[in-house]
């Protein structure tokens, strides 16, 4: 037997392992034992070539060598309508570098300094604002999504990265706990709450990944005058507008089909059993992170670190929020909101090969805003930002300058696989 058959046979064994735990809670596990084995034969074509303890000790040594996500800043916290705690935390732009007459270089003074108080008094009025950049990120992912990008906008721009409700450092939903299904429109209200302790004053950049620019939507249905008045620009990254009911997921139409049948049931009854599924998340990380891979990034020679990241964000997702949440993206529609942003900047990214939201729906969005910057990355996968983060953050950064949130020549190194994580 080849050694490539060998891995696939690991994978195969340790799903049928899971189904079998599984079907022992109940006809929904068979469902379950399905799917666990379809997955397992499609992403059994990876080369593994190491037992399954090398592997972990693998994972490990990547965990401790890819400090992806360190980078932390003034952390916070918003109250969403129903209760529900929002953590997020705010990057402040650096005090501008003066040159005295020696040619020494030291900070200028802000405002919060006598001289800002001084010209405040002279003037009648306070310094203005600085425009903030506020990121929202997607499902079963966290702040730490951004990190290239915030390496490097560190300092630059004042920025704001925040956990959506039940993921990352938020808590988790209240209303979600009484039994209330999760709906964008309530995400738009959450990250209105965080506007609203953040960045309470001054302009504003949206930025969102797939559920997080599906929330920005959801803002400008229901906040039509905060865009008016508050917001610069705008980055839709790898997103939709609606009709995710339809994506195939690079399934061909007869399994696609079979998967939207169970899903929903499938996914309530891994909810109800947690704890179970949890236990068999682990037993089968391989199978896991094979599918991750997958349906997250499209080159070959993505960094083992960035592809080990995203599998550690992803595993952090509880279970029962992946279930709370997946019935929301059916019947999302904000294709009704998308013209607010008409009048302000827009940049519309995505990978060309994205199997969760596929390109198309990027297309559609900029077909909605015909003066939107519409940026189609070839060889990359759903989180681009992560697979390629230099052309991500080289047309955000143009975007920041075009919506006057910082001036073209601040504008130094983007964020790189191959940067110091947290280097500024």
């Amino acid at each position: 037997m080849s050694e490539s058959s060998a891995g696939a046979g690991d994978i195969v064994a340790a799903a049928a392992t899971t189904a079998a735990g599984w079907r022992r809670a109940g006809v929904a596990g068979a469902a379950i034992g399905v799917l666990a084995a379809g997955a397992a034969a499609g992403v059994a074509v990876e080369r593994l070539t190491v037992g399954r303890g090398m592997r972990k000790k693998a994972r490990l040594a990547l965990d401790a060598t890819g400090p992806y996500g360190s980078l932390r800043g003034t952390p916070g916290r918003a109250l969403a309508d129903d209760g529900t705690e929002l953590y997020y935390e705010v990057d402040e732009v650096e005090p501008p570098q003066a040159a005295d007459r020696n040619g020494s270089v030291e900070s200028a003074p802000g405002p919060a300094t006598a001289s800002g108080t001084r010209r405040r008094r002279l003037f009648g009025r306070k310094a203005p604002a600085p425009v903030t950049v506020v990121f929202s990120h997607g499902y079963c992912l966290g702040q730490d999504s951004w990190h290239f990008q915030r390496a490097a906008l560190r300092g630059l721009v004042r920025a704001v990265y925040w956990d959506q409700r039940s993921h990352g450092r938020s808590g988790r939903g209240r209303a979600q706990a009484d039994g209330v299904p999760v709906g964008i429109d309530q995400l738009g209200r959450d990250l209105k709450a965080v506007i609203d302790a953040a960045a309470p004053e001054g302009r504003i950049v949206l930025v969102g990944h797939s559920m997080g620019g599906m929330t920005m939507m959801a803002l400008a249905d229901q906040y039509p005058a905060l865009i008016r008045d508050r917001v610069a620009a705008v980055a839709f990254v790898g997103t939709s507008s609606g009709k995710l009911g339809e994506v195939n997921f690079g399934l061909p139409v007869a399994g696609v089909n079979a998967v939207r049948r169970v899903l929903p049931g499938v996914l309530r009854a891994l909810g109800s059993q947690a704890e179970l599924v949890e236990k068999g998340r682990r037993a089968t990380a391989d199978l896991f992170a094979g599918l991750i891979k997958r349906y997250s990034f499209s080159s070959k020679d993505v960094d083992p670190a960035v592809a080990r990241f995203a599998e550690r964000l992803i595993e952090s997702t509880p279970i029962d929020v992946v279930a709370e949440f997946y019935p929301a993206f059916t019947e999302h529609d904000k294709s009704g909101a998308v013209p607010a942003f008409r009048d302000v900047p827009v940049l519309i990214l995505a990978g060309e090969k994205d199997l969760v939201t596929p390109s198309s729906h990027s297309e559609a969005i900029a077909d909605v805003l015909p003066d939107a910057e519409l940026i189609l990355v070839p060889d990359a996968g759903h989180l681009v930002m992560l697979e390629h983060p230099e052309t991500v953050t080289d047309r955000l950064a143009d975007l920041l300058v075009r919506g006057g949130a910082v001036a073209a020549a601040n504008v130094g190194e983007h964020g790189s696989t191959a940067q110091q994580p947290g280097r500024r």
